[in-house]
């Protein structure tokens, strides 16, 4: 079974293509997990040292999917997604910079001593090989990318067809160059060269090779790459839903509540933008012709009482309509909050208020994966939120991973009993095999 409306010989072409660069990245995995944590640091760094070197040819090439991009209609939000200048290239150097000083995780630690002098030991261990189905959006290359040195995994890399050009100087001029100068394979990071959805399909169907693919790009594609890798017991890190909402109580501060709403709606192309907003009704008369000027003077459409559409409707999604906000009445901080649960994705929700306790009832009832108070929702990033560079974010409503997903999240927990006062218990491994 597979995704509707592909053809035998496209499918044929694209599980070919994701087929060697699985099986190339796979060779390739083992030294990236036997490589000292200072080289792998080292190799971030030098990431960002190409950055820099490299700047006008990767602009230079993200210059020509932007004009393709625009030539074929693309929304003015997702060209802003795809568009890549000096302060943006610099800022991925950056979040690298950052990246390589941070320590990783202790890949053991001891739990308990156990019966017969034993000890149990928790150790983590990469996954291998992960793929990523992103959004045209060529910084999530280098996220990607270097999330996936640090937790000492492979992958397999696959962007919107918009994006290839800029992907691809990005993985061959800076990633992969980098790479092999400090003595590791550059075939561990792999990008898929093959255009169309068949591509995307095909990353999802290998479950010997690329046994987690992290999803990402909000909407119904998605949804039905999910769906694929759960026929093909792949299992996925999926992303289709985004959306942020605010909540303005009768407590708020109304600049205060302004200042937020407009902060949360500098990009309009990104899941953590404010997409439904929600006023208490004791101050509707007094917040919503505020939120209206506010929004004539930044040019955003505002879609208020009675809607024609969900509540949760997400505009960074609709064609023509991105450069809009839904706002809608709550009686109360907990209603608010069941709102949010009940019409939205579950991606981040803030809450605007003086009260404390209205505060604390909105933030205990919303189930999603980031609350917060007083705070632009679009502090929901992996960069802004924990200084680390996210491979995306998380909605699902089961154990494991929530929210920004970063290097630390893609391990395997593996439980090891060893003797009391053995070298392995001391974190020490023989130095030559049988």
């Amino acid at each position: 079974m597979s995704l509707p409306g592909l053809s035998p010989a496209a499918r044929d072409g694209a599980d070919a293509a994701v087929s060697a660069a699985g099986a190339a990245a796979r060779l390739a995995a083992g030294a990236l997990r036997e490589a000292p944590e200072d080289l792998l640091d080292a190799v971030l760094i030098a990431i960002a040292a190409r950055l820099g070197e490299r700047a006008a040819d990767i602009i230079d090439a993200n210059a020509r999917d932007v004009r393709a991009a625009k030539a074929d209609g693309m929304a003015d939000a997702l060209v802003d997604r795809l568009r890549l200048d000096a302060g943006r290239v610099e800022a991925m150097a950056g979040q690298l910079r950052a990246l390589a000083t941070i320590p990783a995780q202790a890949a053991r630690s001891r739990i308990r001593d156990l019966p017969d002098g034993l000890e149990l030991q928790e150790w983590r261990r990469p996954v291998g090989v992960i793929g990523a189905n992103f959004e045209a959006r060529p910084g999530v290359v280098v996220d990607i990318a270097s999330q996936l040195i640090k937790s000492r995994n492979a992958g397999v890399l696959r962007t919107g067809s918009s994006a290839i050009r800029s992907a691809a100087a990005l993985v061959d001029e800076v990633v992969g160059p980098a790479m092999t100068a400090a003595g590791l394979p550059a075939a561990a990071i792999q990008l898929v060269r093959v255009p169309g959805r068949e591509s995307a399909a095909a990353l999802v169907r290998q479950p010997a090779l690329i046994p987690l693919v992290i999803l990402r790009g909000s909407g119904d594609s998605t949804r039905e790459l999910a769906r694929e890798a759960a026929l093909h017991g792949v299992r996925t890190l999926a992303h289709a839903d985004g959306g942020a909402v605010i909540y303005v109580d009768r407590s708020a501060d109304a600049a205060l509540a302004l200042q937020l709403i407009e902060r949360s709606l500098d990009r309009l192309g990104v899941c953590n933008r404010l997409n439904l907003l929600l006023v208490q009704r004791a101050v509707w008369d007094e917040i919503v012709p505020m939120v209206s000027a506010l929004a004539e003077r930044i040019g955003i459409a505002v879609s208020l009482p009675p809607h024609r559409h969900a509540l949760g409707h997400e505009w960074a999604l609709h064609a023509g309509a991105e450069a809009t906000i839904t706002v809608a009445p709550a009686d109360s901080a907990l209603d608010a909050a069941e709102i949010a649960n009940r019409e939205t994705s579950g991606l981040a929700a803030s809450i605007v208020a003086s009260d404390a306790g209205a505060a604390g009832r909105f933030i205990g009832a919303y189930s999603g994966t980031g609350a917060f108070w007083n705070s632009t929702p679009r502090l929901l990033d992996g960069f802004k939120l924990l200084s680390l560079p996210e491979t995306g974010i998380n909605i699902d409503v089961v154990p494991g991973p929530r929210g920004p997903v970063t290097f630390r999240d893609l391990c395997l927990r593996q439980y090891v009993v060893v003797p009391a006062g053995s070298p392995l218990a001391s974190g020490q491994l023989a130095a030559d095999g049988d």
